[in-house]
């Protein structure tokens, strides 16, 4: 089984793909879909979705999973998130994907054991646990993977029995 973790960002969103067999899960690919801020929203939705649908083409996933938005001060902030979260959950709609959601609370205690866990610790347990290559990936690619274990740790491990 092959899951495919987003995590939405208009500026910069992240992917991780996953391979799980059994109780293993192992890293295939991982990275960012940049866009250029001073484009209009319009474009740089459609950068996202073209990204997200090539990733999908790609790796062919049977799991998409997404972060939630979450509520911070800025109204406007989480408003436009689910603009980014909505083009993710489209493409992979349309490409006949299962889709799940899960809140970054979740997401941290799945990886870590801790719900509170800061981007470090999530960090730290991406590495151990999928040990991707060595090298600067950005901290929204990690977030990505850590998306993708928490679908397996949630739904992907009954799907593969």
């Amino acid at each position: 089984m092959v899951i495919l973790g987003i995590d939405p960002g208009t500026a910069v969103t992240g992917y991780g793909v996953i391979r799980a067999a059994g109780n293993t899960v192992s890293w295939v690919d991982c990275g960012v879909i940049v866009t250029d801020t001073s484009q209009p929203l319009h474009r740089r939705l459609n950068i996202i979705y073209d990204g997200v649908c090539a990733k999908i083409d790609e790796h062919s996933p049977d799991r998409v999973s997404v972060e939630e938005a979450f509520y911070g001060k800025n109204v406007h902030t989480t408003l436009v998130l689910g603009h980014a979260r909505g083009v993710a959950m489209l493409a992979a709609a349309q490409r006949g994907c299962e889709v799940s959601e899960y809140s970054p609370r979740e997401i941290k205690k799945s990886v870590t054991g801790n719900g509170n866990a800061d981007k470090d610790q999530v960090e730290y347990m991406v590495k151990m646990l999928l040990k991707p290559p060595a090298g600067k990936l950005r901290q929204d690619a990690y977030d990505a993977l850590a998306v993708a274990m928490c679908d397996f740790h949630n739904m992907g491990r009954a799907a593969i029995k």
